[in-house]
């Protein structure tokens, strides 16, 4: 069979299966998902804000094209270059291996095989081409060219799924590249158990194990250096086996024996074709959760892939059994399904929100996880930056997702946010001054490094009115007053003299060698400059606003952040995508764009949203890639909100800003089973007057009672 032929009858056969019986075609969602956004370079200046340095790729997306299910174990992906985020770069012509765990962080890109075809060689890799290759939600399909090998993926919860059609029977290999990941790795091993059974693990700062059956017998296995950093494993297949070589691999971070269990019991003996079918239509499901009318082709491929990418991350670790590694590295069992904690800094702003609007289960099931690393260290999970699982915790709590010990979480969260050292650095300066003080560094430039006080000062002040918002519902009236007086540190930053947050000396004092355009990594500001934090308080919007003199005043500074020319020179690879001093490719001023409707601007807010959503997604050649580093679905869920036209302005709050949809109508049929139903009647996007269940409202914010009871919300707009 060629591979041509081959693959029509595959995608016939996968047809049928997702058919019903009324012969109605049920993959209506995930054909709008484009797995390949976000895997290209952006090169654009004019978008980027300046002009790429030679030795540069930049950070547009750092997704990965491969097969994954909705917060899975497994990502089964290609690897086009190791160190790269996220092991894939639509450029690249080579492909070096499949992983099986991905995140677009630099990190994992776990267990690489390939199919290898021929005479021997040290140096693994084919080239591929765009035109033979193909992605959908669940799979993955490429043309390994060097070696004649159609490659197919697919995969379960906690396992792949790989089928390789090799054009010749003779020397039919599969490479097992151990030595390699995004990780460092110290040592693996590999053991043959059976005529076609292979196990082993590899240790790249965790141990993450492997159980995988062939459906070819194996001649010879062949190690080069086990557990070397030069080292691989060959797996040299029987001539006798016709047909397509298939793989079937599971992975635990527990044991072999766990790996070999959820092997067993997610794919069994099932086909390639079953498996895939299974997986997109549990993407069907959980897309097909949210449907719209109106919008163009494009707003819709836009629209699914972003959320399906808000859906991949945190990931799984738990096995079928219940066994996970805890965060002291030992085994432990649960009744939950234990997950790796949520890309906090990135994901509490939308993402954190979104996951438990979709999938609650899984944020109850996050939240478990977090108090279980909370429980064994002392303290909850923080991440990059911030203090933010006390918004994510908080946002979930207050929205009515509650099926976890709350009282326990809570302690946790005041140890957090009081005991030093711990979580949160610098917190007994912040709690004593009310503020976190940098040097004054004579010749800083963007790689400094200091304490990042602003940011930090004002992350803490959200993060310690989103704890108190717990307090509140707990009846713990000290902490929250003592919690809710914090909350106001975020002024202390606020210089008068320029109208910016700006960093102090331990003596108080105003940093003297100030540039409010600068972007710093981690001085003063964490991947920003004074502009793009200096509208940081979502939780606290009208005292914001009287720092800058009142409306006329905080319009006016907020005017200039998005029309003051951004410097070229000022280059940093995680501050890119401007308009003006906004940045879009980080996420510290995400919210910035919504900041009009506090002071009755919606039509100016809706001016920059609309452009963002229109010119900074689904962009540069091909349209595949993103403004931005995609950080875990941070930036999808953006798009996802602000596409619908609810946006998470202060996640931590059970409510929405309410701003102009894409699309004509959304139905949103919720967790418990409601529908909410958003229309805009007019072609504007400058809303006059929002109406909830037929009746106006006043403000720009809606209850998450739509969520719980259904509704309907009319837009209305000139």
């Amino acid at each position: 069979m060629n591979n041509r032929f081959a693959n029509a009858f595959s995608a016939t056969l996968i047809l049928f299966l997702l058919t019903s019986n009324d012969g109605k075609s049920q993959t209506r969602y995930t054909k709008y998902v484009n797995t390949f956004i976000g895997t290209a370079p952006l090169t654009d200046p004019k978008i980027l804000g300046y002009e790429l340095p030679a030795d540069w790729r930049s950070w547009a997306g750092l997704t990965f094209p491969g097969s994954s299910m909705p917060n899975a174990m497994v990502q089964l992906s290609p690897m086009t270059e190791y160190g790269s985020g996220a092991g894939y770069e639509y450029e690249d012509k080579m492909i070096y291996g499949f992983t099986h765990t991905n995140k677009g962080h630099w990190n994992l890109c776990n267990i690489p095989v390939l199919p290898v075809s021929g005479k021997p060689t040290e140096k693994f890799g084919s080239h591929f081409s765009h035109s033979k290759e193909s992605a959908a939600p669940g799979f993955y399909q490429v043309y390994l060219e060097d070696y004649q090998v159609n490659v197919s993926l697919t995969s379960t919860l906690r396992c792949g799924f790989h089928k390789y059609e090799y054009k010749d029977r003779k020397d039919r290999k599969v490479l097992f590249d151990l030595a390699k990941a995004n990780n460092n790795v110290s040592t693996w091993k590999i053991t043959q158990v059976g005529n076609n059974v292979i196990q082993g693990f590899q240790q790249a700062g965790e141990r993450i194990y492997f159980y995988a059956k062939l459906n070819a017998d194996i001649k010879i296995l062949e190690k080069k250096e086990e557990g070397s950093k030069a080292g691989y494993a060959l797996v040299h297949l029987s001539d006798q086996h016709e047909g397509p070589v298939e793989l079937k691999i599971g992975i635990s971070f527990v044991s072999t024996e766990n790996a070999r269990e959820n092997l067993e019991k997610e794919i069994g003996n099932k086909t390639f074709n079953q498996v895939r079918a299974e997986g997109t239509s549990s993407w069907e499901k959980i897309l097909s959760s949210i449907q719209v009318k109106g919008g163009t082709e494009k707003q819709k491929e836009m629209l699914y892939s972003c959320l399906y990418r808000s859906l991949l991350w945190p990931a799984l670790r738990s096995d079928i059994n219940g066994e996970y590694t805890d965060a002291k590295k030992k085994v432990a069992k649960a009744s939950f399904n234990y997950y790796t904690e949520p890309s906090l800094w990135d994901t509490y702003r939308n993402k954190d929100v979104l996951l438990g609007l979709i999938s609650p289960k899984i944020t109850v099931d996050v939240i478990k996880s977090m108090k279980d690393v909370g429980d064994k260290t002392g303290f909850i999970p923080t991440f990059f930056h911030g203090d933010h699982g006390a918004s994510s915790i908080a946002g979930a709590y207050l929205r009515g997702i509650d099926d976890f010990d709350i009282e326990g979480t809570y302690k946790i969260l005041l140890r957090n946010a009081n005991i030093s050292p711990g979580a949160r650095p610098y917190v007994d300066e912040y709690i004593k001054k009310g503020f976190i003080s940098d040097p004054d560094i004579a010749n800083p430039h963007v790689e400094t490094k200091a304490k990042a006080g602003v940011s930090k000062t004002l992350e803490y002040a959200y993060d310690d009115y989103s704890l108190a918002q717990i307090a509140k519902k707990l009846g713990d009236t000290a902490n929250y007053k003592t919690l809710m007086a914090r909350s106001g540190n975020y002024k202390n930053m606020f210089d008068p003299g320029t109208r910016f947050m700006r960093g102090r000396l331990e003596n108080g004092d105003w940093i003297k060698n100030f540039n409010p355009q600068y972007p710093y990594y981690e001085y003063m500001y964490r991947e920003a400059n004074a502009w793009q934090v200096s509208f940081f308080a979502p939780h606290d919007m009208p005292g914001l606003i009287n720092l800058y003199g009142g409306a006329a005043g905080f319009e006016s500074k907020l005017d200039s952040l998005f029309t003051l020319p951004w410097n070229p020179k000022h280059i940093a690879r995680n501050v890119e995508t401007m308009i003006g001093q906004y940045c879009h490719g980080n996420q510290p001023d995400h919210e910035a764009p919504f900041a009009y409707h506090f002071i009755g601007k919606p039509e100016k807010s809706q001016k920059i949203i609309d452009y963002i959503l229109n010119h900074l997604y689904g962009i540069g050649d091909g349209g595949l890639a993103l403004s931005g580093m995609d950080d875990a679905g941070e930036m999808s869920a953006w798009y996802v909100f602000s596409a619908l036209g609810l946006y998470t302005f202060s996640a931590t709050d059970p409510e929405y800003l309410v701003t102009a949809p894409l699309f004509d109508e959304v139905k949103w049929t919720t967790s418990t089973g409601k529908t909410l139903t958003i229309k805009k009647p007019g072609s504007g996007r400058a809303i006059t007057a929002i109406k909830m269940n037929g009746k106006p409202i006043k403000g720009y914010f809606v209850p998450h009672d739509l969520f719980i009871n259904g509704g309907n919300l009319e837009i209305e707009t000139k």
